[in-house]
């Protein structure tokens, strides 16, 4: 029996990411990656921040155990910080080609997983390690040939 969910009470999930390079990270994350911008403000002192629309959000909790299968089917090694970032995007191979070429480092090429989504790894501006991943099945195929399905739905597992 599916449990019962109150109304929600988070309108969305916005990061917030300092970056000593202002221009270079907004360069990299609206142009690049194609990310809209909503909306820019500037305060006293140089105080710059622009919000970029991501799309749909979630918030993926994996415990140490998930990261580092993560990073090993990624990458093949151990190179997460504590927070990275996925974003989903129509052509993994494409993306990840446009992103190096903007300046992010490729950490691995786009590789498959056995979650059946294309995945690459890369160190992007302000600091931060991304994921651009591309499914490669509906999230109706993955839930049938997914061994590691929840069994509620089918995780990005980015």
């Amino acid at each position: 029996m599916a449990a019962e969910h109150p109304a929600p009470v988070v309108r969305q999930l916005r990061l917030v990411v300092e970056a000593a390079d202002h221009e270079a990270a907004v360069a990299f994350f609206r142009d690049a990656l194609g990310l809209r911008e909503e909306a820019a403000f500037s305060g006293d002192g140089d105080a710059r921040v622009v919000i970029l629309d991501a799309g749909r959000a979630t918030l993926e909790i994996a415990n140490p155990a998930q990261k580092r299968m993560i990073d090993e089917v990624e990458v093949g090694r151990q190179v997460a910080p504590r927070i990275r970032v996925a974003f989903e995007v129509d052509d993994a191979r494409e993306t990840t080609s446009r992103l190096v070429a903007a300046g992010a480092s490729e950490i691995a090429p786009p590789t498959r997983t056995p979650w059946q989504s294309l995945n690459a790894r890369l160190a992007a501006p302000a600091d931060l390690q991304i994921t651009v991943f591309q499914e490669l099945h509906t999230p109706e195929e993955g839930a049938e040939t997914d061994g590691a399905s929840t069994g509620r739905d089918r995780s990005d597992r980015s």
